[in-house]
């Protein structure tokens, strides 16, 4: 018995001394020194139970875990004095964002031992006070933006050592003196703006824009004209010119004077336009910037993030981010922003919110705090004049309407029946868990295949709900074009359950045809996919409604005529003839628990048209058609 204490001892010892050598030890306690000692509005999963390096938001190691070198916590909430002897501890540190929050005091002197740092951005805090002197303990700094603060004094000359450095911020200070000779030959972007700063701009900063100098008082640096050496002395001649000589002299030079005259007016109105266009240019750069930062003082500065969301970004991080458009939908464009830390985020960006902030924040408070693997989570919102944002996660597989959709022919893979079963299932659970909350009265109010996105499952997962509430009304023959309104919706804000039913209806007929809900068939006339499944329904042709790339799986006739007959039910005409969406889930997840038996074969293939399967659902009245 003791020799097996004695084993299981070892044992736990070498897997608890595994577990540190896995983890920077020192690293993390340092981080858990600096948060346990300042106060932050937002909550950080930072446990010492858990791994520095694989859980805590934004903090990143290096290649083996045995250092941190990363630690980027924009917008958390800070406010006070950097803790001593906390952030210094970090000596393999090389990247340090703490930007957008509320430190104050002096500039940190922790922040000086760190001599492997490469970027550091302070910018949008309440810091004061001079500037380090000793710029030079950063030798490999790339990076260094301390905008936005109260830094006053001049403008240490040692940053000149720093000869890594591409991008300088240091606007909107109270920094005052001359400008130091920055002789950086890698300087590519600089920012002085908005500070006290007097004298002339070196000679070694003329290649940066005006915009940069703007707001202070300081002009650029004049250089002298050149010495030109003295005019030679004619000889003088005694011989006399002709009458016609005298004559030619006369006109070749007022033909030369003439076409010199021409070319100086070409030059100046050209550098005039120069000049100007720059100065256009500078100019729009400016209110850009401008807007984007009372924007950002409008709230603060800050996204509003929800409880349990690891990511670490600010509103500055979403500007700047790269992004592409994934789609422009009945309430705005949505982005796919790519952020400086690999971190991929989608970004919806509305238009014609009609209601103030008080409202659209009870409203993101409800939808932000629905948590439901069917429904995609609201992580993060912002609110201004003239900028309302969702952010929400990425889906890398696309939505369901491009997987349905896109690039129909040869050489696409088709979504099987499985999948679409999936897809239904988990739509239907997600809107059933939607209509329970807030007492039973929320409403999603925009379901269709385009906010229809795969969870890590593989399951239906609903995204964009509770926006209708907050938009300007839409005409209803825009409205109608979409596809997915319920007819007695004429006004988008006054969505109900049933309406939410219905847009279900049509995304189970969209996935059984293969078919947009509203598609052109020859030339200009289009067709609404609920009359078109109807009236071939009434044909008693069930066969010919769906898609055929569900042609090729075997024995899945009766699941796709049970889900058919669910569809339309869903998208009865009137709103009372509908199902509840509790009622909707049990049905179509009856549909494959009463099919489990089946065992597919892979060699047979269902034919095109089976009328014996049509009565079922030939017998829906023709009252439900829309």
């Amino acid at each position: 018995m003791g020799i097996k204490l004695f084993f299981e001892a070892i044992f736990l010892f070498g897997s608890l001394y595994m577990l540190a050598r896995a983890e920077p030890i020192e690293d993390k306690h340092a981080l858990l020194d600096f948060i346990n000692n300042i106060s932050h509005s937002r909550n950080l999963n930072w446990d010492e139970r858990t791994s520095v390096c694989n859980n805590w938001t934004g903090v990143t190691c290096n290649h083996d875990n045995s250092r941190v070198i990363a630690v980027r916590l924009p917008g958390i909430g800070f406010r006070g004095h950097i803790p001593l002897n906390t952030l210094g501890r970090l000596s393999a540190l090389q990247i340090l964002s703490l930007r957008s929050n509320a430190f104050s005091g002096p500039f940190p002197t922790d922040l000086l031992e760190l001599g492997n740092l490469t970027g550091l951005y302070l910018q949008f805090n309440n810091f004061q006070g001079p500037l380090p002197w000793n710029f030079s303990v950063w030798k490999n700094l790339n990076g260094l933006n301390l905008s936005n603060n109260g830094f006053n004094g001049s403008i240490p000359s040692s940053i000149t050592n720093l000869t890594h450095l591409t991008a300088l911020g240091l606007a909107n200070n109270s920094l005052s003196g001359d400008i130091p000779d920055l002789n950086i030959p890698s300087l590519q972007l600089l920012d002085l703006s908005n500070n006290n700063l007097t004298g002339v701009v070196p000679r070694s900063l003329l290649r940066f824009p005006s915009s940069a100098f703007v707001g202070n008082k300081i002009s650029p640096e004049t250089s002298q004209p050149p010495v030109l050496p003295p005019t030679a002395q004619p000889k003088k001649h005694s011989s006399k010119f002709s009458e016609s000589a005298i004559l030619g002299i006369v006109i070749g030079s007022s033909a030369l004077a003439f076409v010199l005259i021409a070319l100086l007016l070409i030059v100046t109105n050209r550098k005039k336009a120069d000049e100007k266009a720059i100065a256009v240019k500078s100019e729009k750069k400016e209110k850009s910037l401008k807007r984007t930062t009372s924007e950002r003082h409008d709230t603060n500065g800050k996204l509003v993030f929800f409880e349990g969301c690891n990511l670490a970004f600010d509103l500055e991080d979403l500007f700047r981010a790269s992004a592409e458009v994934l789609g422009k939908g009945t309430f705005g464009t949505t982005y796919k922003a790519a952020l400086e830390d690999a971190t991929t985020v989608a970004v919806k960006r509305l238009r014609e919110v009609s209601i103030g902030r008080k409202d659209f924040e009870q409203q993101m408070e409800v939808v932000g705090n629905i948590r439901h693997e069917n429904v995609a989570p609201l992580r993060s919102y912002y609110y201004s004049k003239d900028e309302k944002l969702m952010v929400y996660d990425f889906y890398d597989l696309g939505s369901v309407s491009v997987l349905l959709h896109a690039k129909r022919g040869e050489d696409r893979i088709p979504l099987d029946w499985e999948t679409r079963m999936k897809i239904a299932i988990g739509v239907a659970r997600g809107i059933a868990y939607i209509h329970l909350q807030n007492v039973g009265k929320l409403v999603h109010g925009n379901i269709k295949a385009s906010n229809v996105f795969l969870n890590s499952q593989k399951y239906g997962c609903v995204s964009d709900l509770g926006l209708a509430p907050l938009m300007s009304p839409i005409t209803p023959r825009i409205m109608r074009t979409a596809g997915y309104r319920a007819p007695e919706i004429t006004d988008t804000r006054k969505v109900s359950q049933a309406s939410d039913v219905y847009s279900y209806g049509v995304l189970l007929l969209e996935l059984l045809t293969g078919k947009s809900p509203v598609h052109a068939v020859g030339g200009e006339e289009v067709i609404h996919l609920v009359r078109w499944v109807h009236s071939v329904v009434r044909e008693e042709w069930t066969g010919e409604v769906f898609d055929v790339e569900l042609l090729r799986y075997p024995n899945i006739e009766e699941e796709m005529v049970a889900m058919l007959q669910i569809g339309m039910s869903c998208v009865a005409r009137m709103p009372e003839q509908r199902p509840k969406m509790a009622n909707v889930v049990k049905m179509v997840e009856d549909i494959r628990s009463v099919n489990t038996d089946n065992q597919p074969s892979s060699e047979t293939k269902w034919p095109g048209s089976t009328p014996s399967l049509i009565p079922p659902v030939a017998q829906i009245g023709s009252s439900s058609v829309s």
